[in-house]
């Protein structure tokens, strides 16, 4: 029904199904006495852990600068809020400041001889 059955992959299939007895075998004394890293299995599987080991710090790393970056980010909105208020005031204070009865109320201050026009100016015509 089926046709040849590779051999090969029979072992394979019972090779699994033997690792997965082995690892039912594990106990919490094999991870404290360091007995889990004789096994067959683990060494089987060295390169596998080690880059899933890696991926776990690199995940960790990844985190703390997000945190770092996140911190940042809250200190550099406070200080914009606190420019944008500073640069509001600035604004109307110079706002304030220009104002023609304002300049004039400046000008007698000082003492300075100024006074506001009173005619238009000319446009000057040179032939």
């Amino acid at each position: 029904m089926f046709g040849k059955v590779n051999k090969h992959k029979i072992r394979e299939f019972l090779d699994g199904h033997e690792e997965l007895k082995e690892l039912r075998r594990v106990r919490l004394r094999d991870f404290l006495t360091g007995e889990i890293f004789t096994r067959p299995i683990f060494s089987k599987h060295v390169g596998y852990l080690l880059f899933i080991i890696f991926l776990a710090f690199c995940y960790i790393a990844n985190h703390y600068k997000v945190e770092e970056l996140v911190t940042r980010l809250a200190v550099v909105n406070k200080e914009l809020k606190e420019l944008r208020s500073e640069a509001i005031t600035t604004s109307s204070q110079l706002m304030n400041i220009s104002k023609q009865s304002e300049v004039l109320r400046r000008i007698r201050e000082e003492g300075i001889d100024l006074e506001p026009l009173r005619e238009p100016p000319r446009i000057l015509d040179v032939d």
